[in-house]
């Protein structure tokens, strides 16, 4: 590419949106303007042509009338003084002419005349030598007995119009693209006005950094589809702004109370150290750095969690039988207060060995199950129940209790990270009901596998009506996950 070219190129790249799409229209104008300019004085020339054409050949048709009806007149009459008639008899002599006209020289060379005359044809010629107007159209018609009839009308009134239209053409087209290429700047700019203000409003929120909505525009176009797609893409920030906002103000209200245990705690026992019971201070504090560590712990999984979701991490994963997993975990609760069971069958109510497999990582799955089993163990009053299910494409994990329940306006709010419910479900100390983290590990784990979490009441007809947890996994043949680890087949 020369460097004249590169430099244009670097030049139009360089402009803005609104001169880039005036300059394009503005050229696509010139060459509208300009091709309709040429179409226009081609179709009236040749309409003005055609007709002096016509009244040449009309007035030689007369004369060829007068010719077969009755001798002519001397000089022959003609309709108006500007229409020259010369007859030709077969020899091709000049036997008789209109007045002023010219008597010993045709304006047309017999042979061309003849020709003229069979294909009716008007050809230009130049009137200066026959002491004429300069430009004559002249036709030629034969007569029935071999005479032939030449015409000639001046050509002057159809060249003045058309140079009239010509000169009109010239200075009113630049005219014309001119106020048209200033509406198309106009316009240009009023289009993209709103996103100017779109602009605007975006660069506010960069300033402040708290999201706002963004002008959107009336009119029911691209623009406003942007400015919507916009202002939704803000109010899911401002949405996770808050969510990040509440889950440090959260966290660092769940921090405190350890923190501040176990600082209290050291201080007793630093001020009285001869009357502390230093193993007892040593047990209290270490079940403080205990639950310490469980909510980083856990705060760190719903991160990893998080982070999988989006497809950020990839997390191996191996095909996992949840039936199996359900009896491993069940097993452990042997000794609690209230019996748990495990009821796992296949399809059909056969208990299927590969039926439930699903892609994921064994120690998620058994986090998961253990958090809705500490919380179903928690508040049930004589049973919990474990059931696995293959339906279709999904294994159905479900974990059930006979507690008090949680109103329907509430269950999906306890999925929320340090949720707090104002039911008999309720934390009703830091010893009952942990940070509040773990159904949301268990919804950001089944999330991260391709499934879902709900909670649903256990026996909505009864009282209480309990709480059954229901966690949905694609089986392994089916999901394939955001991390190539996820992308398995049934095993």
């Amino acid at each position: 590419m020369a460097e004249p070219v590169r430099a244009v190129v670097r030049w139009w790249r360089r402009r803005g949106l609104r001169a880039r799409v005036t300059l394009t229209a503005a050229a696509g104008l010139l060459v509208a303007l300009v091709a309709a300019d040429l179409l226009l004085f081609n179709t009236l020339r040749v309409a003005l042509t055609r007709s002096v054409d016509d009244s040449a050949r009309q007035a030689a048709t007369e004369v060829v009338a007068l010719i077969d009806s009755q001798p002519l007149p001397d000089p022959v009459p003609v309709a108006t003084s500007t229409i020259t008639i010369q007859v030709l008899d077969p020899a091709g002599r000049i036997i008789d002419v209109s007045a002023a006209a010219d008597r010993l020289v045709p304006l047309l060379a017999p042979a061309q005349a003849a020709s003229n005359a069979r294909t009716g044809q008007a050809v230009t010629v130049n009137g200066s030598p026959f002491g004429m107007p300069p430009v004559l159209r002249v036709a030629a018609v034969a007569a029935s007995n071999g005479e032939l009839v030449i015409a000639a009308v001046p050509y002057s009134p159809a060249g003045d119009s058309l140079s009239l239209v010509a000169r009109a053409l010239v200075l009113g087209t630049p005219l014309l693209f001119i106020l048209f290429t200033g509406a198309i700047w106009l316009a240009v700019g009023s289009t993209l006005r709103p996103i100017a203000l779109l602009r605007r409003g975006a660069a506010q929120v960069t300033d402040t950094g708290v999201p706002r909505d963004l002008p959107v525009p009336e009119a029911r176009d691209e623009v406003r589809s942007l400015g919507l797609t916009l202002n939704d893409m803000l109010s899911r920030l401002a949405a996770a702004q808050q969510r990040q906002r509440d889950l440090v103000s959260d966290t660092a209200h769940e921090l405190r109370s350890p923190i501040a245990s176990i600082r209290t705690q050291l201080e007793v026992a630093l001020d009285h150290p001869d009357g502390q019971d230093w193993a007892d201070t040593a047990r209290d504090v270490h079940a403080d750095v205990l639950r310490l560590a469980r909510l980083a712990e856990d705060l760190l999984l719903l991160a990893r969690l998080d982070e999988q979701a989006l497809g950020t991490q990839r997390v191996p994963a191996a095909p996992v039988d949840l039936a199996e997993l359900a009896r491993t975990v069940v097993a452990r609760y042997a000794g609690t207060p209230v019996p748990v069971t495990a009821d796992v069958t296949g399809p059909g109510g056969t208990d299927g060995a590969d039926s439930c497999l699903v892609a994921g990582n064994w120690d998620s799955f058994d986090r998961l199950l253990v958090n809705l089993l500490d919380n179903a163990v928690r508040y049930a009053k004589s049973r919990v129940t474990v059931t696995v299910r293959r339906a279709g494409e999904y294994v159905s994990l479900a974990v059930a209790d006979d507690g008090p329940g949680i109103p329907a306006a509430d269950m999906d709010r306890a999925f929320d990270r340090f949720a707090r419910l104002d039911t008999a479900r309720s934390r009703d100390g830091e010893e009952a009901g942990g940070a509040g983290l773990g159904l949301a590990i268990v919804r950001a784990t089944a999330r991260a596998c391709g499934g879902t979490a709900h909670l649903e009441p256990a026996e909505p007809d009864c009282q209480p009506p309990g709480l059954r947890a229901v966690v949905r996994i694609p089986v392994a043949s089916v999901w394939a996950g955001p991390g190539e680890g996820m992308q398995l087949g049934k095993a």
